[in-house]
């Protein structure tokens, strides 16, 4: 087995009994993190429905005026490195970044969280698609502040928040998926406040960026908290319930990435993102995994993988190819043509509207 500093292991520990003011409400041992990660809104999981579904109550807006379908795919997009000099195929220039964030405003996504993804709370508007938007690795190049406290224009951050106010309804969020020292400052002090309270959220990408299906269980465990106990001495009493895998890959077991504890403190996510693939299932298809979520590198049509890339899924979205997740703009019912019903999870079955 991988064996950790013994430092490291001192210092967790004792961060255990110190931190008892940052569980989270409904902890029932205050000396120890627990976040329950609780799923709201249309939930997630289930396994296909095997009986009829019922239509939607009368009166309702008409879900096919808008071609809803809430089991449609969703692309969850992955970024590294915003750079004028990229240096592999998971680097993208700020132009690049741009070109993809007007992109989907002008065909009608609307950014939402990891969070808000896999907890079925995909609120917006009747017609729109959500799209996840993800960074790994939490480089300067996806977010700093200049001397006076705000987002450098030049980063992923600066562009997304100046698209944003050029397209109404293109919501400026994303998920960060951050390892020590993310942004390069220390500790995370500044920058992780800074993106919380504007509406981001911060996941768990692991403290060491570990390959973790070569690391012992006692490690994978460490390395999984230890991130967590760093951003919640930044962010006391917020959860974090997404995690993304290091070069996605799993541990063994695979159950380690969803949930797990050291020195008492404890972490649940209510979703684990793979490094890449394709567009994710609706969270509420019944093939949907949140232990195994995949997502799109971004990436033009050139270079290996190129067929994998952002560019290529976008594009079968766009003409139809892939059936993309579009809105009813009901956050309390799950639209759908009555011929995907088959798809629907079990545990959906009172939020469905078939049409």
């Amino acid at each position: 087995m991988r064996r950790f500093p013994r430092s490291d292991r001192a210092a967790l520990t004792a961060a255990a009994v110190l931190l008892t003011g940052c569980s989270a409400a409904g902890s029932t041992d205050p000396g120890r993190f627990d976040f329950k990660g609780g799923i709201t809104g249309k939930g997630t999981g289930g396994r296909a429905a095997e009986a009829p579904v019922e239509a939607g109550k009368p009166g309702d807006a008409d879900p096919a005026s808008v071609g809803a379908n809430e089991l449609g795919a969703v692309p969850v997009l992955m970024y590294h490195r915003v750079t004028d000099e990229p240096l592999g195929v998971d680097d993208r220039t700020p132009e690049d970044f741009r070109a993809e964030m007007e992109r989907l405003a002008r065909e009608g996504y609307v950014p939402v969280t990891a969070r808000e993804f896999t907890g079925g709370e995909m609120d917006i508007p009747a017609g729109a698609h959500p799209v996840v938007i993800t960074f790994d690795d939490s480089q300067p190049s996806q977010f700093r502040l200049d001397a006076d406290g705000r987002p450098d224009p030049g980063t992923a951050v600066g562009i997304l928040l100046d698209v944003a106010e050029r397209h109404t309804g293109f919501r400026p969020v994303a998920t960060f998926f951050v390892n020590e020292d993310p942004f390069r400052d220390p500790g995370g002090r500044e920058t992780l406040r800074w993106l919380h309270d504007h509406g981001f959220e911060i996941g768990n990408h692991t403290l060491r960026h570990t390959l973790l299906e070569t690391a012992g269980e006692e490690w994978v465990r460490w390395d999984i908290a230890a991130i967590q106990w760093e951003i919640h001495k930044v962010l006391p009493g917020v959860p974090v319930v997404s995690m993304a895998l290091p070069y996605g890959a799993m541990p063994s077991p695979r159950d380690l990435a969803r949930s797990g504890e050291y020195a008492g403190v404890r972490y649940r996510h209510q979703g684990v993102y793979l490094a890449g693939a394709g567009p994710a299932p609706s969270p509420y298809d019944a093939g949907f995994d949140p232990g195994a979520i995949p997502r799109i590198r971004s990436q033009d049509d050139t270079g290996p993988d190129a067929s994998y890339g952002s560019l290529a899924w976008l594009d079968r979205l766009a003409d139809g190819t892939v059936e993309r997740y579009t809105s009813d703009g009901d956050p309390e019912r799950i639209s759908f043509p009555r011929s995907w019903a088959d798809r629907l999870g079990a545990a959906h079955r009172d939020a469905a509207r078939p049409y």
